[in-house]
């Protein structure tokens, strides 16, 4: 996961789309919060400016996992056990993978 290059490519669409839309004199902007979930949401306007945002929320296998590779072992998580997710959110565990696309570039971010 690279952070950085995460919010690089976010900027440099949002950029191009404040660009190509000064143009249009009475055209109001899309504030850059409103430019990513109409990227979300809005498949049209997603292909339009390239940039393809996917939102999914993590398993509980999954969280384990990420908890698992901080400290550095193996194991199993019984799903019905809501004390996992809520240690995990209570150790900063993400909850949610964002997953952009553009220019055949990935990037995968994760949230809490």
């Amino acid at each position: 996961m690279n952070s950085t290059r995460f919010n690089q490519i976010i900027d440099e669409v949002y950029e191009k789309y404040h660009q190509e839309n000064k143009k249009v004199v009475y055209l109001t902007f899309l504030l850059k919060e409103e430019f990513i979930n109409k990227c979300k949401t809005d498949l049209d306007f997603s292909q339009k400016w390239g940039l393809k945002i996917e939102e999914r929320e993590l398993s509980l296998e999954e969280r384990h996992q990420i908890s698992l590779s901080r400290i550095g072992h193996n194991g199993i998580v019984d799903r019905d056990n809501i004390t996992w997710h809520e240690t995990y959110n209570k150790t900063g565990i993400p909850t949610k993978i964002i997953t952009i696309t553009h220019n055949n570039e990935t990037i995968e971010s994760y949230e809490r």
